[in-house]
């Protein structure tokens, strides 16, 4: 309780000071209030309900765009023009797989985004559940999951297609053939330029014949891991969220020193604005999953990952949980702390699919 009050003395006067911008929270861990005005005070209020979690979740929202920038709202979407480039029928194991290589356009009319999409074999009609496929920090970009290089453990987009889902697995920007320069852009952040395209690549799977549009996931390691954490905040139509090494609180990650997240490619802000202090950035991955709930998400974390230490993992899926239980679905709330390092192996990998199966496939 003396800890609320504490928070309460802060909040308020952080409220006074800041008066138009969101409330600010200084401990993300704790998701038990929202903060809001009344009669020029600030109040703490107990979440007790889900609808009340909406409006801190609504707040969580905000402070991510102080980071990576405001999230693009056009009336009228760049239309995306998709072309198939080649197309590829796969033998041996995976017969009757086709992988298109195509491209699109995102929100500029003149740039596309390449990217290989998967169409396993289907029914006459029959509407298949689709994975967004978001690869780690690799120069071949979309190649790695798409199994055309790199680590074989990453090729998710190839397996899950295997196993019945349209995958599609686009490059981030400035990875692959997607070049592209942070510095003449409009985006505050790189990340929220990649959300956007993520975002697009939703609409185009959506477009799709052979895709069930009510069924659609997100998976990625590393950098896809996080990628794909932070567009599925923001895209409700991605209804099973996999992170596969992909994040861990900001005070742990490496000590709090920030610095690895603050690339024009990452969050810049964090290091201009936030000075790459844990305790001044605005948000934390406790909130971002929380911000799924009731969405399926698991948290594939290896004991041994030196990238996001996995203490930091545990903490986000201890504070996460009671909002889950708001929803009555904490079973959707899962993490798996596999024996191994900064990968993604087979018997991992059978976990995340699983768990895919489950949410999207379970009516089959």
């Amino acid at each position: 309780m003396l800890r609320r009050h504490c928070l309460w003395f802060c909040l308020l006067l952080s409220n006074v000071l800041h008066a138009d911008e969101p409330p600010a929270y200084p401990d993300h861990q704790d998701l038990g209030y929202f903060l809001t005005e009344k009669g020029g005070q600030g109040w703490l209020i107990t979440i007790t309900n889900p609808e009340e979690w909406e409006i801190r979740r609504d707040h969580v929202l905000s402070h991510m765009q102080s980071v990576m920038g405001p999230l693009p709202r056009p009336e009228k979407p760049v239309p995306l023009e998709m072309e198939e480039v080649v197309a590829v029928k796969l033998e041996g194991d995976d017969a009757g797989i086709v992988r298109h290589k195509i491209r699109y356009h995102t929100d500029n009319p003149t740039a596309v985004v390449n990217a290989y999409l998967f169409i396993p074999p289907r029914k006459e009609d029959a509407k298949l559940p689709a994975m967004l496929c978001l690869h780690q920090t690799t120069g071949i970009g979309k190649e790695e999951p798409a199994g055309l290089g790199g680590n074989p453990n990453l090729h998710y987009a190839l397996h899950l297609a295997r196993r019945g889902y349209v995958t599609l697995a686009p490059d981030y920007p400035s990875f692959g053939e997607y070049e592209y320069d942070f510095e003449a852009d409009d985006y505050i952040s790189g990340t929220m330029k990649a959300i956007y395209d993520n975002i697009r690549a939703v609409d185009l799977l959506q477009s799709l014949p052979e895709v069930d549009g009510e069924r659609i996931g997100v998976i990625g390691h590393s950098l896809g891991g996080h990628n794909a954490m932070f567009t599925a905040a923001f895209e409700p139509r991605i209804k099973v969220i996999v992170s596969n090494c992909g994040f861990t609180r900001f005070h742990k990650y490496y000590e709090g020193k920030l610095a690895g997240w603050t690339s024009p490619r990452y969050m810049p802000r964090i290091a201009s604005e936030y000075h790459n202090n844990p305790d001044e950035v605005p948000f934390d991955f406790t909130e971002i999953v929380a911000s799924f709930a009731p969405r399926p998400f698991l948290a594939s974390s290896p004991r041994h990952d030196s990238n996001f230490e996995v203490s930091g993992v545990r903490d986000v899926i201890k504070a996460a949980r009671p909002i889950y239980e708001l929803y009555g679905a904490e079973e959707n709330l899962q993490a798996n702390y596999p024996d191994c390092q900064h990968d993604f192996p087979e018997d991992v990998r059978e976990v995340a699919y699983e768990f895919l199966d489950r949410h999207l496939k379970g009516a089959e």
